[in-house]
């Protein structure tokens, strides 16, 4: 065995196990070795065998081999028969938070004897970042594949930090330690997944969007979705998502009526789709493409190819192992874009195929089934709906929702929404900012907005700022708002759409997960194609009172979102004179001038304000 060298020599590591027997991992070089306690996973097959690659010292099961690709980046692949295990472990050194882009996943550091985390095409991404003070990167990784077990944690008797990753019969995994901000590192990572990906994103999927599900819940109507679909288109809202209860006249939740897929809410729906149109305004519908409510006509046609029984749901999860069930599902999902003429679908719950096929009582395939597993199945499905509405619209657009995060699914959907949170702006933000982390190239969107009707106009403007970089889904009555609510949505919605390739497409750099990123900053790289694409626009949000670096001479303009109650930022590192102007939460200009930077000391920017620097 020998080490890798920076340009990349293949190192490989074959025969006994050294000083490691199966269940047990070595410590770095010159620590004693030191065993896990691991209730809550299998052993590695085989035992565990040094590999020593870029400096990093490495653990593998089966044929182990090793390359450098960057500097601090390590591509470690192993191959056995049955289950092969990677692991590795850092010093845990000025550690601060395990960041996964999970929902609660990120904002600790657990035990190394805490229950790994299972992916699959339907659940989760094999992704995760051990992040250090000043948010760097002390060790970051990805698999290739989406369904892999994987643990991490501090282990207690040394002090390490401690990462492994395990699948059938061959794994690659990239580490990087390069110790640049975990942003760029889970980037890069993102990328490697994106090679040979062409995503087709249309450009509808960036655009501000209206969503009927808390504002309305099941109470759908055509007039109700027309009136809210012409004010959105008032203030900025170029899309509308017509969510649960148009397939049903029952108002009560639940999932029982699901499966069948017939528009009970909205008759004539041709025609009403049309009228949106004429509004300028694209047309999304929702689907819970698993179940099959045991009221509905569905049931008794395919209930009985069941992968779970999901009875507090009032519901069976279908199994997508089998060709009938496929084609019914895709048949009913797909008539909203070739009948209808629908711009999209809002997938919904695809990762209950995953929680079905994880259960311990999951059956097997039945006869007929022609899918060697639930991941194979899901695929097909969702390949197959994909293929028929582009087939139909090339711009149709499909929405999946945190956890099904995997870029195993980036072919099939145009947008990840983060889960629900409802008026929760803290939590939204951190699940945007987690998501955008990990989605490459899908536009990343908000959980919907809503307040209550009192919400003063600086908070409505705080919801806004909270998702500032991800795409904003709007779920309150419009026809309700205040003029101050509706001036503050129409403005902080100006600036999404006028900033969106720096917001959404410029390079992220949130600061302190283990805070839940109280400051996130994005930095335009001229990768757009709308008219913001601007390589000088850097945008910071300022969600606590902490100091705004505005040093370097690379940006042209500067814009800085307050949320927080102090109005008080602070610039550091600055240099020139610069025009300022500052706005509050309903865009009113409050201030407006020139400063020297260098000299400027607090610019006051009201709570849901904008303050724009520019050179």
């Amino acid at each position: 065995m020998t080490e890798t060298n920076d340009t990349g020599t293949t190192v490989s590591t074959t025969g006994a196990t050294t000083g490691v027997t199966a269940g047990t991992s070595g410590t770095t070089a010159g620590a004693a070795a030191a065993d896990v306690w691991e209730p809550h996973a299998p052993t590695a097959a085989g035992g565990l065998r040094p590999l020593y690659a870029d400096g990093l010292d490495l653990r593998v099961s089966g044929t182990g081999t090793a390359r450098g690709v960057a500097d601090g980046v390590v591509e470690v692949t192993a191959e056995g028969p049955g289950e092969v295990r990677i692991e590795w472990r850092v010093p845990c050194v000025d550690a601060t938070a395990l960041w996964t882009p999970e929902p609660r996943g990120t904002g600790w550091l657990p035990a190394a004897w805490s229950a790994p985390r299972r992916t699959s095409l339907a659940n989760g991404a094999p992704i995760a970042a051990l992040v250090g003070t000043g948010d760097v990167a002390l060790s970051a990784f990805a698999a290739d594949r989406p369904d892999v077990l994987a643990g991490a944690g501090v282990v207690e008797e040394t002090g390490e930090f401690r990462f492994w990753a395990q699948a059938t019969d061959r794994l690659t995994v990239r580490i990087d330690t390069s110790r640049r901000h975990f942003g760029r590192a889970l980037a890069d990572l993102a990328a490697w997944w994106g090679e040979g990906r062409t995503a087709d994103i249309p450009e509808a999927a960036r655009r501000p969007a209206y969503s009927t599900w808390y504002s309305m819940h099941q109470d759908i109507t055509p007039k109700g979705v027309e009136t809210q679909a012409a004010l959105g288109k008032e203030l900025g809202l170029d899309v509308i998502i017509v969510d649960d209860g148009w397939m049903t006249a029952d108002r009560t939740r639940g999932y029982a009526h699901c499966g069948d897929w017939e528009p009970v809410s909205l008759p004539d729906t041709a025609a009403h789709v049309r009228r949106v149109h004429e509004l300028g305004v694209r047309y999304m519908l929702w689907y819970a493409l698993p179940f099959i409510g045991k009221d509905s006509a569905a049931y008794r046609e395919i209930g009985h190819l069941a992968l779970a029984d999901a009875a507090h749901m009032g519901a069976i999860v279908a199994d997508p192992r089998h060709p009938e069930v496929r084609a019914f599902l895709t048949d009913r999902l797909v008539r909203a874009v070739e009948e209808w003429g629908m711009d999209g679908l809002k997938v919904d719950f695809v990762d209950w195929f995953a929680r079905a096929a994880e259960r311990d009582d999951a059956p097997a395939a039945r006869p007929g089934a022609d899918c060697a597993s639930v991941d194979e199945g899901v695929e097909r499905l969702l390949a197959a709906i994909r293929g028929r509405i582009t087939a139909a619209n090339p711009e149709a657009m499909i929405e999946h929702r945190q956890p099904y995060v995997s870029p195993g699914l980036w072919p099939y959907a145009t947008m990840i929404r983060a889960t629900d949170c409802p008026l929760s702006p803290q939590e939204n933000r951190q699940r945007t900012i987690d998501v955008r982390l990990a989605a490459g190239p899908v536009p990343v969107h908000a959980d919907m907005l809503m307040w209550h009707r009192e919400e003063p106009a600086e908070q409505v403007a705080c919801h806004l700022i909270n998702v500032l970089f991800s795409v904003p889904q709007i779920s309150v009555d419009l026809a309700a708002q205040s003029e101050e609510q509706r001036e503050a949505i129409a403005f902080w919605l100006g600036v999404f759409r006028e900033h969106a390739d720096t917001l959404q497409l410029g390079e992220l750099l949130p600061a302190r997960p283990d805070l839940g990123y109280p400051m996130v900053t994005a930095r335009g790289t001229g990768g757009g194609t709308g008219a913001g694409t601007d390589t000088g626009t850097v945008a910071v949000a300022r969600y606590a009172a902490l100091p705004v670096d505005a040093s370097g001479d690379d940006w042209r303009t500067l814009l800085v979102a307050n949320a927080d109650a102090d109005p008080d930022v602070r610039l550091t590192g600055g240099r020139g004179q610069v025009a300022v102007t500052v706005q509050d939460a309903r865009g009113r200009i409050v201030r407006q001038g020139e400063v020297e930077l260098d000299r400027a000391d607090v610019i006051p920017v009201p709570r849901g304000g904008l303050l724009t620097l520019r050179r």
